[in-house]
């Protein structure tokens, strides 16, 4: 008779002692429970003692968490929280260091316990660590512990971060700011900052101010890899936390909002860092930082995703003085002294040189989305940061008078619209960033391929759909950095294009166009009877099986055949596995097939039906088959592997004249298939005739099959 189910059977240690094996009974008391385990070691004052688990965490047992415990679990008999956590704050502010030390390194062990925690806060014992770390007379270990034992009680939520003190938050800032500190002191640092950053408002303004972009660049070149993912979650939250109203606002130094964090994530140094010392590392990427990653690409899409939603104003001066100034880049020089003090009028032609469809206030251009403001960002990093590569462009093509000339504005437009549906801009499932660089290898690559095309302005939309044909085969190879990409377009040009769509055209004919659609359903009976005919050769020459014995312990082996004339099953037991064929003599018993009824496998099997066939695993049920013959006998058969299960059960089916439906058979089907269609393919091109050719069809053939005439 099984136990009650209250009732769960423990050991329970205590230092010194033997272990005591209880039968708990959950219905009593916790408290009373610890009275006896108290009162068996003879042990006074049980109030003072309270119950942890004795591996794992070791967390304590509480009234709520004891319904976990199940049975051998091993418990140990320990001082109550409330208990440890006055003599740990004694012991901390006592003046030996030696046993301060080891006080904190017991605390920051302890703290991850919600029992223990909630004792030892009440305590004010949260006020007490931070005035250790204002103090700034702790180093190394005891320092480390201190933090550790900090973060985990504040991760408990017990108490509001709101209360933290400047003094704390500029300590903790000095350690991420200091160029050389312990590795555990920097990852508890920046751990608890991003904490700070999360839970409180208030806070988040005054880490902001603490810590700027270059300190965290500088952490994500080191090589350990935690220091990285901790640096890493702190620029997420400070990117998280930023107030809406202020997205406009910063400085490159600081780390104070999205639209600044976005400039900065936008530079090349610091893609170039995150590619080579975080991706690119000797290292496997742990699961955490993954995740960091991600969340970091996903806050700089939706920045992205925003500017890309965003509509020109276009009587926004400000924005209408980015179109002035990449008119300006292009056509005035650096020192032209009129700028934009030139009349709209006429700014008219050089508008229409730039490529722009509204030659009169190209601003309205910007006012679809997508890609709104996010393509006008584009050009104006292209015409800033790559000066040469953007006049060259527009020049190159402003001056042409053969009506081939690329319009730079409306093909950076477009193709930033591109750029975001390819790398599903709001989705946020690629793995690449979306960068300024990325559109500036593009609209490069455009630009060549309308070339290539000799193409006008009515060809606008055929180079759209090359050059999306052209970035999507490249991202498919993954390429690692955009120098990367570069050569994996570069060797995409239009005439490699051309090549692959032909490629693949032909391929796709080969099975879909109607004449050998017509040739497949021809040949598939005939190769249907060839897969029949194979099976019924294999099962001539027989197969081996293990033999289950009443216990279903494998004993011995015996085989089965069919004998030539497909009349009879010849089967028999075997002392072990035979090495090739066995003659018919060596099998004692047979089956006629004329006796059979019917083929059943798996569960239908009456050896898989069985109270003790439950204990059969899914293999064998997949493996089993049986033969039913007169008068109400079986032969029952669990296959090797699943090729020879599909043999006999095809073959079999064959034998009584039923349709074969194993995976195998239509595997084996599609594959001889495509063997018989291209070989007859190949005779259909060799087809010899002795004199002329036939007239010449009034219409062109829509198959594509070539005739060798001689």
């Amino acid at each position: 008779m099984p136990p009650p189910s209250d009732i769960v059977k423990v050991a329970i240690e205590w230092p010194g002692a033997n272990a005591q094996l209880i039968e708990m009974d959950q219905k009593r008391p916790l408290s009373s429970i610890i009275r006896e385990v108290c009162d068996g070691w003879s042990l006074s004052g049980s109030e003072q003692f309270a119950l942890r688990y004795a591996d794992g965490p070791q967390l304590y047992i509480t009234e709520q968490s004891r319904g976990d415990i199940k049975n051998g679990t091993i418990l140990r008999l320990a001082i109550s929280p409330a208990r440890a956590a006055r003599q740990l704050l004694e012991r901390i502010q006592s003046h030996g260091i030696d046993a301060r030390l080891e006080a904190l390194k017991e605390l920051a062990k302890l703290s991850a316990d919600p029992t223990f925690a909630a004792e030892f806060i009440n305590m004010e014992g949260i006020g007490t660590l931070a005035r250790l770390v204002e103090s700034g007379t702790h180093f190394g270990e005891m320092l480390a512990f201190t933090l550790t034992a900090f973060l985990e009680l504040m991760d408990h939520g017990i108490v509001s971060w709101d209360l933290i003190s400047l003094s704390f938050i500029k300590q903790i800032a000095g350690y991420v700011n200091q160029p050389m500190v312990d590795v555990s002191i920097l990852q508890r640092s920046l751990a608890i900052l991003e904490s700070m950053v999360l839970n409180s408002h208030s806070l988040y303004h005054r880490v902001a101010q603490e810590i700027t972009v270059g300190q965290l660049i500088g952490h994500l070149q080191v090589s350990n890899q935690e220091i990285q993912t901790y640096a890493i979650a702190l620029i997420n939250a400070l990117f998280l936390k930023a107030p809406e109203d202020r997205r406009q606002v910063g400085a490159l130094n600081v780390c104070l909002y999205p639209q600044e964090m976005a400039s900065s994530l936008a530079q090349k140094h610091l893609r170039s860092i995150i590619l080579n010392h975080v991706i690119r590392g000797n290292r496997p990427i742990k699961a955490e930082m993954a995740h960091q990653l991600y969340v970091l690409q996903v806050l700089t899409f939706n920045l992205l995703e925003e500017r890309m939603m965003t509509k020109m104003d276009p009587n926004d001066q400000a924005q209408r003085d980015i179109i002035f100034e990449l008119r300006r880049i292009a056509f005035d020089g650096e020192n032209d002294p009129t700028g934009t003090e030139k009349r709209k009028a006429m700014y008219t032609k050089d508008y229409k040189m730039l490529g722009f469809t509204n030659h009169v206030n190209p601003a309205m251009d910007f006012t679809q989305t997508p890609p709104g403001m996010l393509a006008l960002d584009n050009m104006l990093y292209l015409a800033k940061v790559h000066q040469d590569t953007y006049i060259r462009i527009v020049l190159e093509n402003s001056s042409r008078e053969d009506k081939h000339e690329c319009p730079f504005g409306r093909c950076a437009i477009e193709l930033t619209r591109m750029l975001c549906e390819i790398l599903q801009v709001g989705e946020l499932r690629k793995n690449l960033f979306f960068c300024v660089e990325f559109f500036c290898v593009c609209i490069q690559l455009l630009n060549k391929t309308w070339k290539e095309m000799r193409a006008t302005a009515e060809d606008f939309n055929k180079v759209m759909q090359v050059v999306r044909e052209q970035i999507t085969r490249a991202l498919a190879m993954k390429p690692s950095s955009i120098d990367q990409l570069k050569t994996k377009l570069r060797g995409l040009n239009y005439s490699e294009i051309l090549r692959l769509r032909q490629s693949e055209r032909m391929s796709q004919d080969d099975f879909q166009s109607p004449p050998i659609i017509e040739l497949r359903e021809r040949i598939q009976p005939e190769i249907l009877e060839l897969i029949k005919q194979q099976r019924l050769n294999r099962l001539c020459e027989g197969s081996c099986f293990r033999k289950l014995g009443n216990r279903r312990r494998q004993e011995k082996f015996w085989f089965c055949r069919l004998s030539l004339n497909h009349k009879v099953l010849h089967y028999g037991d075997l002392d072990e596995s035979p090495q090739g064929e066995v003659p018919f003599e060596l099998l004692s018993d047979k089956i006629p097939v004329s006796d059979i009824k019917s083929v059943v496998t798996g569960k239908d099997c009456p050896h898989m039906k069985e109270k003790s066939a439950l204990k059969q695993n899914k293999e064998v049920l997949e493996l089993a088959f049986s033969v039913l013959y007169d008068p109400d006998e079986t032969l029952n058969f669990v296959a090797p592997n699943k090729y020879e299960y599909c043999i006999w059960t095809d073959g079999l089916c064959a034998l009584l004249g039923r349709e074969m439906g194993s995976d195998l058979t239509r595997s084996d089907l599609d594959t001889l298939i495509s063997m018989e269609m291209k070989l007859r393919l190949l005779d259909l091109e060799n087809i010899t005739i002795p004199e002329a050719p036939p007239p010449v069809p009034k219409e062109p053939s829509s198959y594509n099959f070539t005739y060798n005439y001689s």
